[in-house]
């Protein structure tokens, strides 16, 4: 007897199921020119708005210090994190294609993950260094050294490659035996393993653990610094100090509530209040809207960033 007449229904669906098919913004037909024209918009100026701050940061002699040095990572990081998503969600609006092979949904959802973790990281540590800077200035030239900031810097970046790549494997080593139709505009973890079959709880937890590592417990640190940068501040005896070191503090703190709060809505809520919708508006906020109000926000709230950037507007402008 043929192998293949053995295999249950649920197993050839699993062994034939080569694509996923993005739903994504499918729901309203009418709206895809102006969807794609939208977040080609946003996409350009993610890109273009980071990369001022890169150059700015690299090139102009007064930011040339740690906080600089971590904003600059911040932005590359931004840009390859929309890099993933966008010009796929792109693709798919433009050609009307929303098919996505099991492997690039794995390789999207790996780097998505591993950047995600990296963006994380970094706003801790540019946290860990406003605290240092803030309460400990005697000492900050000693500890924020350019050899620490690059090992820091380096740790924020390979922390969650090996974390993920098991993580990511095990997730595409499950059974996919239903529905390939993923609601979703990318390959994110939640709808990807709402479409397995079997026994997910396991799976669940560790989704629940990984989210406690990598989003709760650096927010955490980062409410900590925060409360003792406020404290320290309120303490400085000279009113302009406390507003320069508002200042200075208040753009980041901007971003790492837009950027965690959605992040912990989206990973931490029970499984019964999960929606498709939901999820999916909750998803364009940190995949999409923070990466592109990040650095309006950074230029618009640090003055040093604003005058860095006219002067390099200026200079272009005249070459």
């Amino acid at each position: 007897m043929d192998g293949s007449t053995l295999q249950s229904p649920q197993q050839k669906n699993h062994s034939t199921l080569l694509k996923f098919i993005l739903i994504g913004f499918s729901d309203v037909p009418n709206l895809q020119e102006f969807l794609f024209g939208v977040f080609l918009i946003i996409y350009i100026i993610i890109v273009m708005s980071n990369s001022f701050i890169i150059i700015i940061t690299r090139t102009d002699p007064s930011l040339q210090t740690p906080m600089y040095f971590f904003l600059g990572n911040f932005s590359f990081s931004e840009i390859c994190y929309v890099s993933v998503i966008l010009p796929r969600l792109l693709t798919s609006l433009y050609r009307q294609d929303r098919s996505i092979s099991i492997i690039a949904c794995a390789i999207q959802m790996y780097l998505f993950l591993v950047l995600g973790a990296t963006e994380c990281l970094i706003l801790t540590v540019m946290a860990y260094d406003r605290y240092v800077a803030i309460c400990n200035p005697l000492l900050y030239p000693l500890i924020m050294n350019n050899s620490f900031c690059i090992l820091l810097a380096t740790g924020c970046w390979v922390f969650g490659v090996p974390v993920h790549i098991g993580f990511t494997y095990w997730i595409f080593s499950l059974p996919f035996c239903g529905s390939n139709q993923l609601d979703h505009f990318f390959c994110d973890v939640l709808p990807v393993v709402n479409l397995a079959c079997g026994d997910t709880l396991l799976l669940e937890v560790v989704i629940y653990v990984i989210a406690l590592l990598v989003v709760t417990i650096p927010f955490m640190l980062i409410l900590g610094s925060y409360v003792k940068i406020i404290s320290t501040i309120l303490k400085l005896p000279s009113a302009t100090g406390r507003a320069k070191a508002f200042s200075t503090c208040s753009s980041h703190l901007m971003v790492v509530a837009l950027f965690f709060g959605s992040c912990i809505i989206t990973y931490l809520r029970p499984k019964s209040s999960y929606s498709a919708v939901t999820d999916k508006i909750l998803s364009l906020f940190y995949t999409i809207v923070t990466p592109l109000f990040n650095p309006i926000i950074y230029c618009l709230r640090n003055k040093d960033v604003t005058i860095a950037l006219k002067k390099f507007l200026l200079i272009s402008f005249m070459l």
